[in-house]
């Protein structure tokens, strides 16, 4: 006998009939405009790609996005304009690596990273800094589409509701699918502009790992005298940004963890989910993607996540600054460092189109605003007790500077000079009251009645 098939399937097979109508183009919509309300190209090529994918996200029985999909858009947009590495850029930057390397060993106290750096074209960038950037994105994902799902249950008629319920999953992995494709785009774009691994500030890869873009090494040096320059100035930058992170073990999964808890504390605006429920048109599927790349979904943060960003902003920033003062320390004897570090300030400080593509569709910035006071603090310590002692600091977060010393750079340097001239070390209020109450010095207790 037949067994009975559970509530909402037969709704959910209608809304999966729908959908495939639409996928197929039976609907009467334009293939184009899904296309472009991915963010692809219209050409044949990319809807077919579009489609296979919309497809497979209907097919799916997972939980969670298919964040494969936003690889292949990746590593597909990022192989449209990439070049191969030449012999005579493979032989110019391990040769920029070689020497950026001992020029380093005389700058910090951090020891040579074990792996070989490696030379990357933009979708093997791609291909090895996704893991992160799905990390990253995730969250953000989730919650559109759970809002999503719930925005247009709340508004479509009562008859429609359990088609919807039916077919809740299958809803969900499409508009994760939209998301991962958006994220592709992003990504793939970033290969275009970034020139190293560490060029973003967070650990896009492994702890002791360094890359080069050669093809983008190469523009970046367009229009100035010395590629050969250009080249050991960003090999530099590099190793340092490798080299702290296999110093501070601690540091990546801070970082990362800091990230991720910023992006799950995202709340999405159900408001305009539900005007786009109301309004949203079949022939016009570029309304979502709209809404999804121009922040408008991401409200104003809370007051706990402007302290979160202010924790992680000072975090960068104390990366990028350092990363800045070790750099031109090890460059100094290169004629053309101080305008190639400038270049570097003011490229980050504009950052570039896909850069501020991500901060809109995850609503997170990559660009600390306070690294030059990072920067005039690490110089500032540099200078006061040298580089050993600086680059002991990154040995716990505990003791690593804060926001409060890029304030005040001078009480820090106080300290640490106050150390090393075998000083005590300086407690904080909670060292001190512990200090107090081991020493039998703290407040005294009132007695117990009959004692």
């Amino acid at each position: 006998m037949a067994e009975n098939p559970e509530p909402g399937d037969e709704n959910g097979d209608e809304l999966r009939d729908m959908l495939r109508q639409f996928l197929s183009g039976e609907a009467g919509i334009d293939p184009s405009q899904l296309a472009g309300a991915a963010g692809l190209p219209s050409d044949p090529a990319s809807i077919a790609a579009l489609m296979s994918q919309l497809q497979s996200a209907m097919r799916s029985s997972g939980d969670g996005i298919d964040w494969n999909v936003a690889l292949q858009q990746g590593r597909d947009r990022a192989a449209a304009t990439q070049t191969s590495v030449t012999d005579a850029q493979r032989a110019s930057l391990e040769q920029a690596l070689h020497i950026a390397a001992l020029w380093l060993d005389e700058a910090v106290s951090i020891t040579e990273l074990s792996e070989q750096p490696r030379l990357m074209t933009r979708s093997e960038w791609v291909t090895a800094t996704m893991p992160v950037w799905t990390q990253m994105a995730e969250p953000v994902a989730t919650s559109i589409s759970d809002a999503l799902m719930g925005a247009l249950s709340e508004q479509a008629p009562e008859e429609m509701r359990g088609m919807l319920a039916g077919a809740g999953q299958m809803m969900r992995s499409i508009g994760g699918a939209m998301f991962a494709m958006q994220l592709g785009q992003v990504v793939g774009q970033l290969s275009s502009e970034v020139v190293s691994g560490g060029d973003i500030g967070i650990p896009l890869l492994p702890d002791g790992t360094a890359a080069l873009l050669p093809q983008n090494v190469a523009e970046f040096g367009e229009g100035l005298e010395s590629d050969d320059q250009v080249a050991i100035y960003l090999a530099v930058r590099e190793l340092a940004h490798a080299r702290l992170f296999r110093h501070a073990r601690w540091l990546r999964l801070h970082l990362i963890s800091s990230i991720t808890e910023f992006s799950r504390g995202m709340r999405i605006d159900t408001g305009g989910l539900e005007n786009l429920a109301e309004q949203f048109d079949p022939e016009h599927p570029e309304q979502l993607r709209e809404m999804l790349t121009n922040g408008s979904l991401i409200p104003p943060k809370t007051d706990a996540q402007l302290a979160a960003l202010a924790r992680l902003e000072t975090m960068l920033a104390l990366v990028e600054g350092w990363v800045d003062v070790v750099t031109a320390a090890a460059t100094e004897r290169l004629p053309g460092a101080i305008g190639m570090a400038e270049m570097v300030r003011r490229r980050r400080a504009a950052g570039g189109p896909a850069e501020s593509a991500f901060a809109t569709l995850v609503g997170l910035e990559l660009r600390p605003r306070r690294l030059r006071e990072a920067a005039a603090m690490w110089q500032a310590v540099t200078d006061a007790v040298g580089a050993e002692a600086r680059d002991a600091l990154w040995a716990h977060p505990d003791i690593l500077p804060g926001s409060e010393d890029l304030d005040d750079p001078m009480a820090l340097v106080r300290r640490l000079t106050h150390t090393a001239e075998g000083g005590e070390p300086e407690l904080d209020d909670v060292d001190q009251a512990l200090e107090d109450l081991l020493r039998g010095d703290g407040p005294e207790r009132p007695t117990e009645p009959g004692a």
